[in-house]
């Protein structure tokens, strides 16, 4: 088990990012979790990890073995997914924990909240996304996110 979790049990991770999002006057989702948490979390089975980004993004810059894929948009223009709730529903249901990645944690946020509004019932953001932001160079991958952590990803 990760040394995050061992350290804070599961629950009591998303009752602070739940308390850390009332304090910041987040209501639109349940709040946000660190990449390593979130890897925790899923491990422990505490909560779903869903990759809401493109399939184009998980085929080519890589994606988290085992989590589910729901696309909140797709192709180059990033056009909605109109599927996104259903497919949602489908693939992680509307009662469990839910923690959304993408690629830098903006369309996450986005993602969240459309889920919190139809009436899911546990949806957080996961922080830094999988590449994270840029750096000076306009880069990702060396500031922060999923990858940069060193956390478990494979790349087709």
């Amino acid at each position: 088990m990760s040394a995050v979790l061992a350290e804070t049990p599961p629950l009591a991770v998303l009752e602070r990012a739940r308390r850390e999002a009332r304090a910041a006057g987040v209501s639109s989702y349940a709040g946000s979790v660190a990449p390593r948490e979130a890897w925790a979390l899923a491990l422990a089975g505490v909560a779903v990890l869903v990759d809401v980004r493109s399939a184009e993004e998980r085929k080519f810059v890589g994606h988290v073995p085992g989590s589910e894929h729901v696309a909140w948009a797709s192709g180059t223009s990033l056009t909605r997914n109109p599927r996104f709730l259903r497919e949602l529903e489908a693939k992680a249901g509307r009662d469990r924990a839910l923690l959304l990645l993408c690629r830098s944690g903006r369309r996450s946020v986005q993602a969240a909240e459309a889920a919190t509004r139809a009436g899911f019932a546990d949806v957080f953001n996961v922080l830094e996304g999988f590449e994270g932001e840029h750096n000076d160079a306009l880069q990702r991958g060396a500031v922060n996110g999923w990858r940069l952590h060193g956390l478990p990803w494979v790349q087709d």
